[in-house]
């Protein structure tokens, strides 16, 4: 029996390398691909701060972020999985938030309020092409002014791996892990044109926050499990939960 991770490259390889380490075996099935966006920074004003709702807005611009002068500034992450790949690409100064963007529009609230951040500066979102919520309209009603610089996309991977297909039709998949809504979707819209989406459905779907949850949900999940907090950590032990349950 497998857990099929559908988190996107490469952090599906790290999930995987954590959750072997457990004794359980893996499936792997991105069901989002990773696109860069060209970075092309037209503001004038000099920026305060950095916010990233994911690591692949760094990996994105990685190769730009010295010349355009932005390791020199203090960068928000929405969690530790983000703050370890700012710190990676060399930010000194990481900002780490409670991993959602609630808690990282809270995280600038508080800086500025704390006056470790002006409220008058301009702050650089860098930012997915599909984003779940309006940081910067938020943060801007708040008296910021924020640029949102789209950094690259998460395009839908239509089919799901053979041995992923297989494993349903055998009832060999204990557990699927999900990391995000669009992820969600795009691995029901995947099992549905691969003719999988009943046997998918019938396992433990885990997901990272009850946003996730819904998607799973409305299609007609009944073993649907949310982390008690939105980190993989909490999400490894709402699978333990599940596969107790199971067992049990």
């Amino acid at each position: 029996m497998s857990i099929l991770v559908t988190r996107p490259h490469p952090d599906n390889e790290t999930t995987a390398e954590k959750l072997r380490a457990r004794g359980l075996a893996v499936l792997l099935a991105p069901v989002l691909k990773f696109e860069p966006v060209a970075f092309h920074d037209e503001s004038e004003a000099p920026y305060g701060a950095i916010l990233v709702t994911s690591a692949n807005a760094i990996r994105a611009v990685a190769p730009q972020l010295q010349d355009l002068g932005l390791l020199e500034l203090p960068l928000f992450a929405v969690g530790e999985h983000t703050a370890a790949a700012a710190r990676d690409a060399g930010f000194a100064e990481v900002i780490v938030a409670g991993g959602d963007a609630a808690s990282l529009r809270d995280k600038v609230l508080q800086s500025a309020r704390d006056k470790v951040l002006k409220k008058k500066s301009t702050l650089l979102y860098l930012a997915g092409a599909d984003l779940s919520r309006d940081l910067g309209g938020e943060l801007g009603a708040e008296g910021f002014s924020v640029v949102t610089q789209t950094t690259y996309r998460m395009a839908p991977v239509k089919h799901l791996p053979r041995e992923v297909c297989e494993g349903f039709a055998a009832h060999g998949v204990e557990a699927v892990l999900h990391y995000s809504r669009r992820s969600a979707r795009a691995f029901l819209d995947a099992a549905r044109d691969e003719g999988v989406e009943i046997s998918a459905l019938a396992i433990p779907q885990c997901c990272l926050s009850e946003t996730v949850a819904s998607v799973l949900r409305d299609a007609g999940a009944s073993q649907v499990l949310v982390a008690a907090t939105p980190d993989e950590n909490a999400l490894f032990t709402t699978l333990e939960r599940a596969l107790r349950t199971r067992l049990a």
